[in-house]
């Protein structure tokens, strides 16, 4: 599994990330909370791990952020604050589980398994990602737009999978940079903007109409004609 672990105590988050990766799983580390959320709103993970109090943005304010920009991948906090309302109130937030430090490893595994398992279904859903009339099959690795194949680059696709996670917001240059190049810093060069024009002629010139729209001064944003909508 893909395991985001949002953390701040050094020894803590080696400790997880020893174990997590020891059995089998890939895991990102982030240790600030603003930087955790940029992360989950342009890359996908099967499992978050965060903990409640962290810089940037507290754990619980990251939680609300993720389940209003609708990530909705499990979420377990792993946290010093143990008492009932604590519990209650990380639950609220939009957590699915909640382990109090200090904690057994072999807990914190379980907790997780059974965290995946409960959301298998939709795992299984999400193989399929679906926009008015363009379909992404993320196991196949293909889109097509009104049943017609599209073929895509492994970048253009990259940047399309982002759009179609977040269909109608917003989605910066910096965001793009980051989820497609892992470039986090602006480059200044043309890269983003030549890739998104070649994208556009396969995803619009053939259909006659505008979906990938720019933002000016923001970024870019997928928003499918009503046109377009009832085609599909």
């Amino acid at each position: 599994m893909h395991i985001v672990l949002v953390e701040d105590d050094p020894s803590i988050s080696q400790f997880v990330e020893q174990g997590l990766t020891q059995a089998g799983h890939h895991v990102e580390v982030i240790a600030d909370g603003r930087h955790a959320l940029t992360l989950m709103l342009t890359q996908s993970f099967d499992v978050a791990v965060i903990d409640r109090m962290l810089p940037g943005l507290d754990g619980l304010s990251l939680v609300k952020a993720m389940r209003a920009a609708q990530v909705n991948i499990p979420v377990l906090f792993l946290t010093a604050l143990g008492g009932v309302d604590d519990r209650v109130e990380g639950l609220e937030a939009g957590a699915d589980d909640y382990l109090t430090k200090p904690f057994a490893f072999s807990e914190l595994l379980a907790r997780i398994a059974a965290l995946t398992r409960r959301s298998s279904s939709t795992l299984i859903r999400s193989n399929i990602l679906t926009y008015g009339d363009i379909s992404m099959d993320l196991t196949e690795h293909s889109v097509s737009r009104q049943g017609i194949l599209l073929e895509l680059q492994p970048k253009e696709y990259r940047i399309l999978e982002l759009f179609m996670r977040h269909p109608g917001k917003v989605i910066t240059r910096t965001m793009l940079l980051e989820h497609v190049w892992d470039i986090h810093f602006d480059p200044q060069t043309s890269v983003v903007e030549t890739h998104i024009s070649r994208l556009r002629n396969k995803l619009e010139k053939p259909f006659n109409d505008s979906v990938l729209q720019t933002v000016r001064g923001a970024g870019y944003k997928l928003m499918v004609t009503s046109a377009a909508a009832d085609k599909s």
